[in-house]
């Protein structure tokens, strides 16, 4: 995906290229575009997909979480809004200040409102936006006809994508039709920062705040050390038919199983039961099943141990299957 969407980028700004050179050699009656006209412009449509692009990773993040899945593959993942909150941060306002920067330019040279460039940029923002619209209402249709259930997820998801995307139609299509002035530039400037600003309040009131993701992240940190600790151990008892009276001695040399808590720096506890039982321990921030949780309830690790834990100090019992 990484590399399709750089294709896409790349594809994108060598089309814009050309157009602006086309543009420029196009006809004398225009204003040349210089430099300087071509970047703003650029930047300022780059700016918007980027921030739109993370604004719609944010809202499906929190939607994900608010309306888990019940049934489908049996994945486990994590719910984080880091980067697109900061991507959101840094870039509206980039965009916001090259959109000031472009009117000011158009108020001295009215002549500039007709660039090449500008027009060009203008309606393939207007053409992708019409094509997300189009495949919005596709989706919709496709599910109902199919007879596919739609989920509340869903129909969130498809609000989100069709709201976007017909506010940035309806602004550029305004624009192209020379029909926005600096106030209302500033009512559409005004009434995004707010839409963003509450699904940020949104997403940390779903997923916690920066704080309470710190904490999930140390939990989930120790839930995975203890799983590999766990593997270690098993490899050790399938090479010696005994379980290690320590962790020390599940240390081979070919690769290092981290056996500290990087929250606390205290080793993991780990107790041996019996010959074929084990405790495995840790303090936790948060319980697996709150609400506010990065990850499902259930940590699953090869299938069969489940690794819920409450918060605070808690310990998993594991137990070696000889036969195995």
């Amino acid at each position: 995906m990484i590399i399709l969407g750089g294709l896409v980028v790349f594809i994108f700004i060598i089309i814009v290229i050309i157009v602006f050179i086309i543009s420029n050699n196009s006809t004398n009656m225009e204003t040349k575009t210089s430099a300087k006209d071509f970047f703003i412009n650029l930047g300022a449509i780059i700016a918007l997909g980027t921030f739109v692009g993370n604004l719609i990773n944010l809202l499906f993040t929190v939607i994900n979480k608010t309306y888990p899945l019940t049934t489908g593959y049996n994945y486990y993942g994590t719910y984080s809004i880091s980067f697109p909150v900061a991507t959101l941060i840094i870039f509206f306002p980039i965009y916001v200040l090259l959109m000031w920067l472009l009117e000011r330019d158009y108020n001295i040279v009215p002549e500039k409102k007709h660039l090449g460039v500008r027009k060009w940029l203008t309606y393939i923002t207007l053409f992708l936006a019409g094509l997300a619209i189009a495949g919005d209402l596709v989706t919709v249709i496709y599910y109902f006809v199919d007879g596919r259930e739609m989920t509340g997820g869903f129909i969130m998801k498809v609000l989100s994508v069709l709201v976007i995307a017909l506010g940035i139609f309806f602004y550029y299509i305004s624009d192209a039709m020379g029909k926005l002035n600096s106030m209302s530039r500033k009512i559409w400037t005004g009434a995004s920062a707010m839409i963003i600003i509450i699904c940020i309040i949104w997403g940390f009131s779903v997923l916690g705040s920066p704080r309470t993701q710190r904490l999930l992240k140390y939990d989930q940190q120790k839930v995975s050390d203890l799983q590999n600790i766990s593997n270690q151990i098993k490899n050790y008892y399938s090479s010696r038919r005994t379980l290690p009276n320590s962790l020390l001695e599940t240390s081979n040399g070919n690769y290092y199983i981290p056996q500290v808590d990087s929250q606390n720096q205290k080793l993991y506890e780990y107790q041996k039961t019996n010959s074929t039982t084990y405790n495995l321990c840790a303090e936790f921030n948060k319980a697996s099943d709150d609400k506010n949780a990065t990850m499902p309830a259930v940590y699953q690790y090869n299938g069969d141990i489940t690794w819920t834990h409450p918060a605070g100090h808690y310990c998993f019992t594991q137990t070696i299957n000889p036969d195995k």
